[in-house]
C-alpha cells in the first residue's frame, strides 16, 4: 500500500490535484471579490437598497401559548432563497466571463501563425505535421488522373 501510495504521488497525480485545490482557492478569492466589489453595488443601486433575505411568508406568527409559553413563528423565508439564486447567477456570470478570457488568451497561445505569442512546441509540431500532410494530400490528388 506504502509503494501504491508513492508510485501515485511520485506520477503527479497528487502534485496535480494539489495545484488544482489550490489554484481553485486562489480563483474563487478573485470570483468573490469580481462579484461583490464589482458586480453588486450597481446591482445594488438598481434595487434601491432592498434586502431580499428579510423577506418570508409567514405561516405561524410567534405567540403566547395557552400554557404561557411563546411559540416559535413558523415561515417560508423565500427572500433568501431568491438572494442565492441571484447570487448563483451572478457568479456563473463571472465565471464564465473569466474563462471566456482565459480561453481566448490560451487560444491566441496556440495559433502557431500568431508570432506576436511564443507558441508551445507541441503545437508548432502538430501544425507543421498538419502543414506536411495537407502538402502531401495536395499532391497525390496532383498525381492522380481525372
Amino acid at each position: 500500500m506504502l509503494q501504491e501510495f508513492k508510485n501515485f504521488a511520485v506520477k503527479g497525480n497528487m502534485v496535480d490535484m494539489a495545484i488544482g485545490i489550490i489554484i481553485g482557492a486562489a480563483f474563487k478569492d478573485v470570483i468573490d471579490v469580481l462579484v461583490k466589489k464589482v458586480m453588486l453595488p450597481p446591482l445594488t443601486m438598481l434595487t434601491d437598497g432592498i434586502n431580499f433575505s428579510d423577506r418570508k411568508w409567514v405561516l405561524r406568527k410567534s405567540e403566547l401559548g395557552i400554557d404561557g409559553q411563546e411559540m416559535t413563528e413558523v415561515a417560508v423565508s423565500y427572500g433568501e432563497l431568491f438572494e442565492v439564486g441571484i447570487d448563483f447567477l451572478i457568479i456563473s456570470f463571472v465565471v464564465f466571463l473569466v474563462v471566456k478570457a482565459m480561453n481566448k488568451l490560451r487560444n491566441k497561445g496556440e495559433d502557431h501563425k500568431d508570432k506576436t505569442v511564443e507558441t508551445p512546441k507541441d503545437i508548432e509540431l502538430l501544425a507543421k505535421m498538419n502543414e506536411l500532410l495537407e502538402e502531401q494530400n495536395a499532391l497525390l490528388r496532383a498525381d492522380r488522373p481525372q
